[in-house]
């Protein structure tokens, strides 16, 4: 039995929580292995819609057991509203079917107010980020000052570390213009809040090594997607975690051997939310209509993505650097009824061609598109669960994303309901 990675291919948004809720009935074990409550996974269940940012998404199932990694950055405030919000919907969350890592690092307050800071400094040239204090928290993580979730059990650490963070929170906050932090009422505060959490910390790496010897399926869930990686994503416009498969195993406490498959969901078209290049996007009626009939809109934020056609150039860089053995293909549907429809095959930048996209953010932003036009279909995919149920050009379509991504198609969704899934391959029979 194999153990599964699941990665987004793109910028992130590609479907991932549907593909994720459906394959846990397979799994025993769901792992978040890196990024915070600026994700976003939306699951559609017997008409009732569920958006999760920090929890799992196999914790709508009953039996499986959900874990919070290591490499996550927890807001333990967000996290028990969430599990709140998820309970008035009749999903039973306990301690017995979800644990924390007790080395997840937290963030505070202090750091949703340090990003949002920084993001109205840079003005124009600002990042995008979501404000929710991912890239502070990851910092003091780096910067070995960070507060985390086995912390919360001895109060005079907290006051300790409390006191080490506002060393550096309140310099930064001086240059900025902003008044000081009171030390205390973040002490208080989590003292506050150690009782509610701490029944959920647990030592994830050695629950992990149980569940491996006893041959339970593990499902490792990504967050973002692979083009928003610190290092293998498109530059500073990204998250501050590494978003690649091999992080599963750091951010869980595994060796690398814990990873027998990795599935890239991928969507059938490109999307992105917030700054940074984006080569084919789309500011015409054929952008808004993909958006329209995608619905494009972050789980999180609500802002509007920006979309365009699918570039397989950058999906193949993707496959990669993060090697994916299958890809689920998502979103097909929204494809319906386009005459003719446009796959990125390459780049040009100054009159010279390129087959990936150089890491230069100069040279990112000259990029124009090499495209091939591939002939559209009228009929519809919605729903479809059999290949003989989608149209011959539509299947065209997906033989050719996976010669030009150099990947093979796993499984293909054809709408936001779990059932309306085309399986190819199981991931976990591998």
């Amino acid at each position: 039995m194999a153990n599964v990675v699941v990665v987004g291919s793109q910028w992130g948004d590609e479907g991932k929580g549907k593909i994720v809720d459906w394959m846990s009935e397979r799994a025993s074990v769901v792992v978040r292995f890196q990024g915070g409550h600026n994700a976003g996974h939306t699951l559609v269940i017997d008409g009732v819609t569920y958006k999760l940012h920090m929890l799992p998404s196999g914790v709508v199932r009953p039996g499986t057991l959900s874990i919070i990694g290591n490499g996550v950055v927890l807001d333990p405030w967000n996290l028990l509203d969430e599990i709140d919000a998820i309970r008035e919907k009749g999903v039973d969350i306990s301690p017995e079917n979800l644990k924390i890592a007790e080395n997840a690092p937290l963030i505070l307050p202090l750091h949703s107010n340090l990003d949002k800071a920084r993001e109205e400094a840079l003005g124009k040239s600002k990042i995008g980020t979501t404000g929710r204090g991912i890239g502070p928290a990851y910092e003091d993580k780096v910067a070995r000052r960070a507060i985390r979730v086995g912390d919360l059990a001895e109060e005079s650490i907290i006051e300790e570390k409390v006191e080490r963070l506002l060393f550096h929170h309140n310099a930064l906050l001086r240059g900025f213009g902003f008044p000081e932090l009171d030390g205390k009422e973040i002490v208080d505060s989590l003292k506050a809040l150690a009782p509610r959490l701490l029944p959920y910390a647990d030592t994830v790496w050695k629950r992990l090594d149980e569940a491996r010897r006893a041959g339970k399926r593990i499902l490792f869930e990504g967050a973002q997607g692979i083009l928003l990686d610190i290092d293998h994503g498109t530059y500073p416009y990204v998250t501050s975690s590494n978003v690649v498969a091999a992080q599963a195993a750091t951010g869980s406490g595994q060796g690398p051997g814990a990873i027998d498959y990795v599935l890239g969901i991928t969507k059938a078209y490109t999307t992105r939310v917030g700054s940074g290049p984006f080569p084919t996007e789309l500011e015409d009626e054929d952008g808004k209509r993909l958006g329209e009939r995608g619905h494009e809109f972050g789980t999180t934020t609500g802002r509007p993505r920006r979309c365009g056609w699918f570039d397989a150039v950058l999906v193949r860089q993707t496959v990669k650097v993060s090697g994916i053995n299958g890809i689920a293909l998502t979103k097909l549907d929204v494809l319906d009824g386009f005459k003719e429809l446009k796959v990125c095959v390459g780049y040009r930048i100054d009159g010279e061609e390129y087959d990936h996209l150089p890491a230069c953010s100069i040279r990112q932003a000259k990029v124009e598109p090499i495209y091939e036009i591939i002939e559209g279909w009228d009929e519809s995919t919605r729903g479809a669960r059999s290949w003989a149920d989608l149209p011959a050009q539509a299947i065209k379509y997906i033989r050719r994303i996976e010669e030009l991504i150099e990947a093979p198609v796993a499984m293909l969704s054809t709408s936001p309901e779990r059932d309306d899934t085309i399986l190819v391959h199981d991931p976990f029979e591998d």
